[in-house]
């Protein structure tokens, strides 16, 4: 069904409002977490809240910016030394404060913002690390890149913030209270429990 309340924006208008969707959805799970547990490494690879706002910086950045003839005054020190290569975009130096890393992260998206209003989505697109059978493409074709990446890793970011402190998405509250939501996981673990070995 389709949200009447929503102005109807065209492609362009419809990518940046999932974006944008996706984009406040990952710093809504860095709101009120201690800076030890944005920063921690939550999985065996080192996923962190931290390091998830760190990389989108890139992306947008890049793609958006970057790739599209469009690069930000903003530069990103992880990218200018090469060390993003290391995977240093994908968490937080002790020296890098939370609040800096929101604001680059709010910076690229601003500028995002700009060349998804003024580029047309068929525009010219030049991926510089991408293989060179594949360099040239278009606007359109990472707007949409950027949009499934951001939703991906705001995914992430909500189940991260959950194992931190039990901390669900907007909707948790909606939902139910404790009482529903021990039932409800209960529920599913009882279906879990009838395939055990």
């Amino acid at each position: 069904m389709a949200d009447s309340t929503r102005p109807v924006l065209g492609l362009s208008g419809d990518l940046q409002h999932y974006l944008q969707e996706s984009r406040a959805a990952l710093l809504r799970a860095l709101d009120g977490a201690s800076d030890y547990d944005v920063r921690r490494p939550m999985t065996p690879s080192g996923t962190n809240l931290l390091g998830l706002v760190k990389h989108l910086t890139g992306v947008e950045s890049s793609y958006l910016g970057d790739c599209a003839g469009r690069p930000s005054q903003v530069r990103l020190p992880w990218v200018e030394d090469g060390s993003i290569w290391e995977g240093a975009d994908m968490w937080a130096s002790a020296e890098e404060s939370r609040d800096h890393l929101v604001g680059l992260y709010r910076a690229a998206w601003e500028h995002s913002d700009v060349s998804i209003a003024e580029l047309p989505l068929p525009s010219r697109a030049h991926v510089e690390w991408w293989p060179a059978d594949r360099r040239e493409t278009t606007f359109a074709h990472l707007l949409v890149r950027v949009v499934a990446e951001t939703a991906q890793h705001a995914g992430h970011a909500d189940i991260l913030r959950e194992t931190i402190d039990g901390t669900a998405g907007r909707d948790q509250d909606e939902m139910g209270d404790e009482v529903w939501w021990a039932g409800y996981v209960a529920r599913i673990q009882a279906a879990a429990d009838t395939y055990l070995p």
